[in-house]
């Protein structure tokens, strides 16, 4: 159990407090939906969350199998849909270092594919996920 302390500040503005850290993430409306976006939005850190999931669950896999995935990198695109707002779709390019065999790329996809945020992401949101290996 993790708690984590939301206070609305005005102006479409929230800060998030992390219970154990004392970490702090502020978010704003978007523009598009009535705020300035002066930092990430609550849907961008939803999408956010899932490519850093990933990439956790990677490093994860890495240090126990003595793979080194240093420098990998995930770019998320975030689309909105309406009726109601929500997250439409959410693509995916996750950057892999090209030195990995075919095991580790198949053992570090999956791992990717079943993070913990993906696995509970609702159905009704497309996913588009890539692996390259450069």
């Amino acid at each position: 159990m993790v708690e984590m302390t939301i206070v609305y500040n005005g102006e479409k503005h929230c800060e998030i407090i992390h219970a154990p850290s004392q970490s702090v993430i502020s978010t704003d409306a978007p523009k598009d939906n009535n705020g300035r976006g002066q930092t990430f939005s609550p849907t961008d850190l939803m999408a956010s969350s899932l490519g850093a999931c990933m990439l956790t669950v990677m490093g994860i896999q890495s240090d126990q199998n003595g793979w080194d995935i240093s420098g990998s990198k995930v770019r998320i695109i975030k689309e909105m849909a309406a009726n109601p707002r929500r997250i439409g779709k959410l693509t995916a390019s996750i950057e892999m270092p090209k030195h990995l065999n075919e095991i580790a790329r198949n053992n570090l996809e999956s791992a990717a594919i079943n993070c913990p945020v993906k696995c509970s992401l609702s159905s009704d949101i497309l996913l588009d996920i890539k692996f390259s290996y450069t």
